[in-house]
C-alpha cells in the first residue's frame, strides 16, 4: 500500500534529522529504519534537493547518493537561521492557515499546524499583518480529498456516489482506495468492487463520500506510470476515426492519437484508441458541425441518433407537444 501525503512528508521531515547525524549512511540502513523500500527511499531522495530554507531556490538540501550511501553535502550551511523575506512570511502563514481548516485534518495535526503558525507570526513581525489580509477557499474537493487521505492513511474503504460523464449518470460504488495523485486534476485510484477492476476516479466529481468501518484490502497491483500524462491508451483498445473541420482542430491536442491527418479544407482526419469508444459520443455532440464519427460504423451511428433526439429535444414546445413551424421544415 502506497503512503499517503502526509505521511510522507512526516516521514522525508525525519529523514532530513537522520541524514544530517548520519553521514554516509548506507541505504539500506535508512531504508530498514524508515521501514520503507530502497527504491520508496531513493524517490524521497529525489525530492529533498528541491526542498531548502528558501524560496529562491538559494539554500537547497545538497544531498545525493550512488546508490550505497547517501552523502548530504551542506548541512551546516542549511541550519543557519531561518531569514524569511515579507513575501515568504506571508506565503507561508496564508498556507498553513488554510491548510489547518481542512475538513477532516487530524486534530493533533490541526493543532501543531496551529502552533507551528503562532510562532511564524511571532519570527514575522509585520509581515504577518499583510498576510491577515489574505485567505484561501479550497474547492469543494477539498474534503473528498480529506476523507480519502484519512482512509488510505486507516487503510478504510470508501463509499462513493460518483458522476460518470461518458454514460452522464450517479453511481453508488464501494472502493478500496490505493493513492491521490495530480494530473492537470486530482485523482484518486483505487479498486472498485462494482466494476471488479481498479479504477481512476476524479475527485471533483464525487458527489458524495463516507469512510466505511470495513477494512481496505486492494489486490496487489503495479501502480500506473503517469509520466506519459493520465490517459495512455493501449494497442488492443479499439480504434476509432473522426473527421474535424478547422473549428475542430484542438481535438488532436487535447485527445491523445495514432495520427492526424491533413484534410483538403483545413481540417484533420483523427485516429486514436480508447478503451470505452462510447464515451466519445459526448464529443461528436460537442463538435456539431465542426467534425463527425467516421468509424466504427455503429459508434458512428449511435452519435447520430444521440444528436437527432437532443435536436428533437430542442424543438418540443412546453407542452410536450412540437411545435407547428418545427414540424413544417
Amino acid at each position: 500500500m502506497a503512503s499517503n501525503a502526509i505521511d510522507q512528508t512526516r516521514r522525508m521531515l525525519s529523514l532530513v534529522t537522520y541524514l544530517r547525524e548520519r553521514p554516509g549512511a548506507h541505504v539500506t540502513d535508512v531504508a530498514r529504519a524508515f521501514g520503507i523500500t530502497e527504491d520508496e527511499l531513493i524517490s524521497d531522495l529525489d525530492v529533498l534537493p528541491l526542498c531548502g530554507t528558501s524560496f529562491r531556490g538559494g539554500d537547497l538540501l545538497d544531498i545525493d547518493t550512488d546508490g550505497d550511501r547517501i552523502w548530504w553535502h551542506n548541512p551546516d550551511d542549511v541550519a543557519a537561521p531561518l531569514r524569511l523575506a515579507a513575501d515568504e512570511a506571508t506565503a507561508l502563514l496564508v498556507a498553513a492557515r488554510a491548510v489547518s481548516t481542512l475538513p477532516g485534518l487530524r486534530e493533533s495535526d490541526r493543532q501543531a499546524l496551529l502552533r507551528a503558525t503562532a510562532k511564524l507570526e511571532t519570527a514575522a513581525g509585520e509581515a504577518a499583518g499583510a498576510s491577515a489580509r489574505l485567505s484561501v477557499t479550497f474547492e469543494s474537493e477539498g474534503g473528498v480529498f480529506a476523507d480519502v487521505d484519512r482512509a488510505i492513511s486507516e487503510r478504510r474503504r470508501l463509499w462513493l456516489r460518483y458522476y460518470s460523464p461518458a454514460r452522464d449518470e450517479l453511481t453508488e460504488r464501494e472502493v478500496d482506495p490505493i493513492r491521490l495523485f495530480a494530473v492537470g486534476h486530482t485523482y484518486m485510484e483505487a479498486w472498485c468492487y462494482l466494476s471488479e477492476a481498479r479504477r481512476t476516479f476524479r475527485l471533483d466529481r464525487v458527489a458524495e463520500i463516507r469512510i466505511l468501518d470495513e477494512p481496505s484490502s486492494p489486490p496487489e497491483v503495479e501502480l500506473r506510470d503517469l509520466s506519459e500524462g493520465l490517459v495512455q491508451p493501449a494497442a488492443e483498445d479499439p480504434e476509432v476515426v473522426i473527421e474535424v473541420g478547422p473549428g475542430g482542430r484542438w481535438v488532436a491536442e487535447y485527445y491523445p492519437h495514432d495520427s492526424a491527418d491533413e484534410l483538403p479544407d483545413g481540417g484533420l482526419r483523427i485516429t486514436l484508441r480508447t478503451p470505452d469508444p462510447t464515451s466519445l459520443r459526448r464529443l461528436a455532440l460537442r463538435l456539431g458541425g465542426d467534425g463527425h464519427i467516421v468509424s466504427p460504423a455503429d459508434l458512428a451511428d449511435s452519435a447520430r441518433l444521440a444528436a437527432r433526439e437532443a435536436l428533437a429535444a430542442y424543438d418540443r414546445a412546453p407542452d410536450g407537444s412540437y411545435d407547428r413551424q418545427e414540424q413544417g421544415r
